[in-house]
This record gives C-alpha cells, sequence and structure tokens, in this order.
C-alpha cells in the first residue's frame, strides 16, 4: 500500500510539471536559505559557550554617572582587592590588550598582538595548555604563553617549551605554555600572552596595583555559586570608593556583564548585535511560511483539476484516509525532493555566503541543529501544506466532481486571500527595511565627519614616531604629497578619555566630566582639513606645548565663554586654549559626539600617520612612503588604508548585515510572487468557463485581465495599509542603534509600494494574459 502511495504521488507529479518545479524549487529555494540564515544565527548565539563556568564568569564595566552614559573598562587594583575583600568573589583576572610588539626567534620576526594576563586566565577560561603546567602557566614575569598555531608558525615542528624569543623591545621571555588555538567563536581572541605584572615594569613610584585612576583594564570575575552579580558590582564599587575617595567617583557602579553577553549586548544589558540576530531569525521563519503559503496556494490552484481524479478514486472503493494518506504522501515526496536540493543549494552556496558574511561557517548533515531544522519544516509543510488541502479534496461529493462540478477549497476562498495578504504585508515590510537600511549606511558614508578622509593614507607609525621629523620632511617634498602629519592614537575610533582637567569656574558638584584627548602634531588640523571656529590654533613655535585645542562640544559642557586665551589645567599642567575646532566624529555613529582636546606632546608616542596625497597621483605616494618604511621599519610589512576605507571598515558588520539582509528579502518577495502566482492560477481555472463566455460574446483581453487582477490588486493595496505602520516600527527601531540616523521619509513607503505593486502587477497580468489569451471554444465544448 505505501508503496502505491509512493508510487501514485510520483506519477502526478509528473503530470504537472509545472506544479512541481514550482513547488520544489520555492521549498527548496527556502530551506536552503533558512538554513543559511540560522546558521548565522546559530554562530553569533555561540560566542563564549565553550567555558565550563561560563554562567559564573562576569566582566566588570565601570559606570561614572547616574545615566550611564560614560562606561568604561575598570582600573587593575580591583581585580586584587575583589578577591582579597569579597566572599562573592572567587576568582579573578584582568586582560590588556593595547600593544602589539616585534617578536624575534633565531632572526626570524614576526609582528603580534600582546594580551597581558593574570595566571587565573587558564584556570577561570577553557583554554586549556596542551603544554606547559596548568597550575602555574607563568613561572615568572619573563615567560609567554603561545597558541599551538602561533608556536608553529615561529618554531615549527620544534618543541615550543622552553624556547627563548625576544619581544617588546628586545626583551628575553622563555616560553612556557601552549594552548589550544582560541575557537573563532570566542570575544577573547590571541595568540601571545605575557603575565600582568609585566606592566609593573619602571612603574617603581607607581605600582600597578595601587593606580585606582586608570580604567584601562579589562577584568573578569568568577562569582560563587548563586550569587547575585547585581549586588556584586555594588560592592566593587564601594571599594573603589573607599580606596579612591573622589568626588568624581561619587556615582561610580560597577556594571556586571555575564560572559555569554558580551558579544551580542552592551555592558548595560541593551541589545546590540542581539537586534539584528532576531531580525535574521525572523526573516528565517517568514522565508519558510511564505514557502509553505505557497504550497496551500498552488494545490489549491491545481485542485479544480484533479476533482475527477478524486471522484473516480471514490467509486472504485477509496475512502477518506487513503485519499487523505495519497495526499499527505504527495507532500512528503515534494518536501524530501525539496530537502535533497536544498542541502545541494547549501553546499554551493557556502563559500559566497561566508565572504559575504565574513564567517567561516560550515554546513553538515551531522550538525543536529540542521536536522531540528528540517523536521520543524516538515512538520510545518505537513500540517500547514499537506493536511489542510488533503482533508479538503477527500471530502468532497464524487457525483459532482464526474459532473464536473468543480470543488472549491475553503468555499469562499477567504484563507487564501488572507494568505496572500500576509504574505505581500511581509514583502513590504522587506522592501521598506532594505530602503532604509540602504539609507542609513549612505547616509553613514557620506556623512561630514568633519575632517577630510578622501585621498588620506593612515598606517601604523612605529620607528617612523621616532624619527618624525626626517619622515615628514622627505615626504612634503615629494611632489605626490600634500601634507604629513601624526598623532598618539587613530581619530576615527579615539579610546583614551580623561577627567585630570580643571579650569576657572568649574562648578564643584561636576565631579565625572570627561574629555577625550589626542597628542597630534602641530599641523593635524591643516592636513585633515579640520576647521577652527575660533582662535589660531597652534604657532608652530615651542609654545605649542603649552596650547590646548577644545572642540565645540567641550567648550559647550564646560560652559566657558570667550574660550581663546583662557588658562585651563591638563593633567597638572597649566596651558592656553589656542582655539576651538568644528565638533568632528572621532567615533562610530553609535556615540554623540563627546568633548574632545588636542594638545601637543611627543612623549606620548606618534602611534598613527596621516599622508594626504594629491588625487590621482597615490602610487608615487605610497612607492615614496615604502622607500623609507624600508628604511626605519624593515622589520614590519607596511600596511596601510585609505581613511575612506578605514572609516568603512568601523560598519563592516553593518554593510555585510545589509548586504544579507538584501539579499534573504528578495529570496522572500520572489517566494511571495509565487504564492499570488498559485492563487491567480487557481482564479484563472475556476473562471476557465466564465472567460470563455465572455470572450464569446465580446470581451477584450484587457477586459478578461481586469477581470481576473482586480481582486488580487485589491489584496496587495490591504498589505500596504497593514505593513506601512510595522516597516515604520520595526526601522525606527532599528535606527535607535545610531545617534546619528536618517529620518523615515514618507517617500520610503511610496517607493516600496510602488516595487510592490509594480512586482505584484507583473505576476497577476502576465498569468492573467495568459488566460485571456486561451481559445474560448476549447472552454465551452467542455460543456
Amino acid at each position: 500500500m505505501l508503496k502505491n502511495y509512493f508510487k501514485s504521488a510520483f506519477r502526478s507529479l509528473a503530470k504537472s510539471k509545472l506544479y512541481a518545479a514550482i513547488n520544489i524549487i520555492g521549498l527548496s529555494v527556502s530551506l536552503a536559505a533558512s538554513v543559511l540564515l540560522l546558521l548565522w544565527v546559530w554562530d553569533e548565539l555561540s560566542f563564549d559557550q565553550m567555558h565550563s563556568k561560563g554562567d559564573r564568569i562576569f566582566r566588570a564595566s565601570g559606570a561614572i554617572d547616574k545615566e550611564m552614559t560614560k562606561i568604561w573598562s575598570t582600573s587593575a587594583p580591583l581585580a586584587v582587592f575583589g578577591k582579597n575583600e569579597l566572599p562573592a568573589v572567587e576568582d579573578a583576572c584582568r586582560i590588556n590588550t593595547w600593544q602589539e610588539t616585534l617578536v624575534d626567534y633565531k632572526g626570524k620576526k614576526f609582528k603580534e598582538s600582546v594580551y597581558y594576563v593574570d595566571p587565573s586566565f587558564f584556570s577561570i577560561f577553557d583554554f586549556p595548555l596542551i603544554a606547559g603546567n596548568e597550575k602555574q602557566p607563568f613561572p615568572d614575569k619573563h615567560s609567554i604563553v603561545l597558541s599551538k598555531s602561533l608556536a608553529e608558525k615561529i618554531f615549527g615542528k620544534e618543541e615550543a617549551v622552553g624556547k627563548v624569543v625576544k619581544a617588546l623591545e628586545g626583551i628575553s621571555f622563555r616560553v612556557s605554555g601552549v594552548i589550544e588555538d582560541i575557537p573563532k567563536n570566542s570575544s577573547i581572541r590571541n595568540d601571545f600572552f605575557i603575565p600582568f605584572d609585566q606592566l609593573n615594569e619602571g612603574r617603581e613610584s607607581n605600582p600597578i596595583n595601587a593606580d585606582w585612576g586608570n580604567f584601562g583594564y579589562d577584568t573578569y570575575f568568577l562569582l560563587k555559586s548563586e550569587v547575585n552579580a547585581k549586588e556584586v558590582g555594588l560592592q566593587l564599587a564601594a571599594l573603589h570608593k573607599k580606596n579612591q575617595s573622589s568626588d568624581f567617583f561619587k556615582d561610580l557602579v560597577y556594571l556586571m556583564q555575564p560572559l555569554h553577553k558580551i558579544h551580542l549586548y552592551d555592558p548595560k544589558g541593551d541589545e546590540q548585535g542581539m537586534r539584528q540576530v532576531k531580525i535574521f531569525t525572523l526573516i528565517a521563519l517568514v522565508i519558510l511560511l511564505i514557502a509553505c503559503i505557497n504550497y496551500v496556494n498552488l494545490v489549491t490552484a491545481r485542485s479544480a483539476r484533479r476533482s475527477k481524479e478524486v471522484s473516480v478514486r471514490k467509486v472504485v472503493g477509496a475512502n477518506r484516509t487513503h485519499l487523505f494518506l495519497q495526499f499527505l504522501t504527495e507532500s512528503l515526496v515534494v518536501f524530501l525532493i525539496s530537502m535533497l536540493l536544498s542541502w545541494l543549494f547549501s553546499f554551493l552556496a557556502m563559500p559566497i555566503y561566508n565572504q559575504l558574511s565574513g564567517k567561516e561557517m560550515s554546513f553538515s548533515l551531522f550538525d543536529s541543529r540542521v536536522w531540528a531544522l528540517f523536521g520543524a519544516a516538515l512538520i510545518l509543510v505537513l500540517l500547514m501544506a499537506g493536511i489542510y488541502p488533503a482533508i479538503t479534496l477527500s471530502r468532497f461529493n464524487p457525483a459532482l466532481g464526474l459532473k464536473g462540478l468543480l470543488p472549491r477549497l475553503g468555499s469562499s476562498g477567504s484563507f487564501r486571500k488572507v494568505l496572500v495578504v500576509l504574505q505581500f504585508t511581509c514583502s513590504v515590510v522587506l522592501i521598506v527595511s532594505t530602503i532604509v537600511i540602504a539609507k542609513q549606511l549612505s547616509f553613514i558614508q557620506n556623512k561630514n565627519l568633519g575632517y577630510d578622509k578622501e585621498n588620506i593614507l593612515t598606517f601604523g607609525a612605529y620607528n617612523f614616531g621616532k624619527h618624525y621629523a626626517a619622515v615628514r620632511s622627505e615626504l612634503e617634498n615629494n611632489p605626490s604629497i600634500l601634507g604629513v602629519t601624526v598623532s598618539s592614537q587613530g581619530v576615527i575610533d579615539l579610546a583614551s578619555a580623561t577627567g585630570d582637567i580643571v579650569w576657572e569656574g568649574k562648578p564643584d558638584n561636576m565631579g565625572n566630566f570627561m574629555i577625550n584627548q589626542i597628542s597630534a602634531d602641530r599641523n593635524f588640523l591643516q592636513v585633515l582639513n579640520m576647521r577652527l571656529v575660533e582662535g589660531k590654533g597652534f604657532s608652530g613655535t615651542p609654545a605649542d606645548s603649552g596650547y590646548y585645542i577644545l572642540n565645540e562640544q567641550a567648550i559647550a559642557q564646560m560652559n566657558i565663554e570667550n574660550p581663546v586665551g583662557k588658562t585651563i589645567s591638563f593633567h597638572d599642567k597649566p596651558g592656553i586654549i589656542a582655539g576651538v575646532v568644528k565638533d568632528f566624529h572621532f567615533k562610530n555613529m553609535r556615540t554623540a559626539i563627546e568633548p574632545c582636546l588636542i594638545f601637543m606632546n611627543e612623549n606620548w608616542g606618534w602611534q598613527a600617520m596621516y599622508v594626504k596625497i594629491k588625487p590621482q597621483q597615490a602610487q608615487q605616494a605610497i612607492a615614496a612612503i615604502e622607500t623609507l618604511w624600508k628604511k626605519y621599519n624593515a622589520d614590519y610589512d607596511f600596511n596601510y588604508q585609505f581613511m575612506d576605507e578605514a572609516f568603512d571598515n568601523m560598519y563592516k558588520s553593518d554593510m555585510r548585515a545589509g548586504r544579507l539582509f538584501n539579499i534573504f528579502a528578495g529570496i522572500a518577495i520572489l517566494l511571495s510572487c509565487l504564492g499570488l502566482f498559485g492563487l491567480v492560477t487557481y482564479t484563472a481555472e475556476t473562471k476557465f468557463k466564465e472567460i470563455g463566455i465572455r470572450k464569446t460574446l465580446g470581451a477584450s483581453v484587457s477586459n478578461i485581465i481586469l477581470l481576473i487582477s482586480k481582486d488580487f490588486m485589491k489584496l496587495v493595496g490591504i498589505s500596504f495599509i497593514l505593513s506601512f505602520p510595522i516597516a515604520w516600527w520595526m526601522m525606527s527601531k532599528w535606527l535607535e542603534n545610531y545617534v546619528y540616523r536618517t529620518e523615515i521619509q514618507g517617500w520610503v513607503f511610496i517607493a516600496a509600494g510602488l516595487i510592490a505593486f509594480a512586482i505584484a502587477g507583473l505576476t497577476v497580468c502576465g498569468q492573467s494574459l495568459k488566460a485571456a489569451k486561451n481559445n474560448p471554444i476549447k472552454a465551452i465544448r467542455t460543456e
């Protein structure tokens, strides 16, 4: 019996090749798209889930104002005092990540980023040592731990433990351990680990474990079981205030962020990446739902042709159970074929998909989550797209079917209309979302940042900083170069701020005022084309070391009138405000412009260089820089970027997500068109005789098209009414990620409506035209 069900199912599909092809392609594409989307979602949700103590690991972040708008990392002593004085803390470790170093082993040199970590790092986190002593990973502060891949890169097949390398400007370190490579879905990722105590070198007068004022370290706490993390945060804040009694920290509170939420949430617990995860999950479900709706509509459309077949089956003895199982088997066959094709599509799409998403995912049939998705999809298809048509087709009167009185599924057809409205509501929402996302990304890329980012090369200075005067002089003599400048950090993403600033009239209760700080060369503003709104800026004389330039936001928050010439104290050094620079963006668009101070002090270290080049002469300028690079930085690769590229890289994840959204939104819209095609096909078949009679009586092709299509366009219109408020709400929420954002203007909805109407119109009119061109004699002759 089962064999006959499958044989009949394949015969039925073979008789209606177009019907079968549309169903199978629609389902297979939707399954593949859903799998790809959910692989991305699963990868995002898997971050930091590999640690056995992960539910007890929390990262502390210091919020210094009541509104929690200013959030830092922590000071170094917090981990030591927290572990020693708070019973709820089982262990703690600190991580400092800011430095890169040149690693030298027997003349082979490698540039590596350095993580300074406490020994407890290897016991709190599950980054197991495969060589070395787990209980004592750092025997002394001149020991290092490497990842397996880095050890192989430096030492080849030689045993790494015991080898000596030079790093941090020639200091000798002995390899004391090797760990497995840290997984890519870890928020903490590095290959080179140095003892945290190494940071104490040269700090005898101000040991790091007594420096409560420097919030430059990530601190992770392992709490005891069933401890309230929020209360621990309050206790840590009280501990900090006890050891550093200052009005500046009167509102300090430590936010305790669970390890598994670091990747997708901010320290306050607000969604960041999690919002994107939810959006992609919703799109995956919408795509799968639309495919099932399509199947219902196409089965419905085809039912008119199958009434006599079902009637004959009933007459020769088939009962409702037999017919129910027959139609259910057909749905199962369609799904199984679609599933096989979806595997093929997924395998073929993975390389391109990884390139678009910036991930390294793989599609595996051994992944239980993939089978869970297929199982859920099968249940959904059978319930929604198999059982409903099967029940309906198996229950009509065979006598009516043999007489040609075709049954109608769902009598009034309202169910199908609801499905089409649902499909196009989803489609219009996706079209609006696509336009708004593209508009926001364009807004970011084209916004005036307060400085030039075109035709400016930027790169790490390294030894150029030590020989800056000579390097600048030689480069400025090159005809392809318009200017050279340098700063202590990259202007696109400043990461240094201080509260150590005093000015006349500063309110006593303004303890937690913070200002971003950047040390730069005297021509910094000119090369980057920043505009001074007051004052003359740096003078080009030795007096510049006592001059400060503030941005408009700093002057506004400090409430200084006629600022130029006023005296302020910065890091206990009095100086004069020499100018006010127009506000410029030195962080991403998710952050409002904050106060900023530019000063000139080469002792802060020249780290980032900027070279302004003449348009169309980039190659000549790069060649000139490379020549000097080989002279001063021979041990380092010359890695440069144009500033506009560096700026775009800040939003690389947003742009990738935008591209993926566009692709999968397009798939959903295409599948919606298949659903509309199914309903038009159904209507054309049920009106087959009516169309023939109307044409015989003189109806034109345009009359027939209008007859068939008017109801569908009404459904599309209803979908507009439903979709516009939903789309506006969704995109308003999404835009809240950005302080500086585009507006959702009326033309967006008009454009989305026109696009959806055009897509629906082409689908409906194309199928209506086909029906209108049928020979009317053929329809009437079947009477």
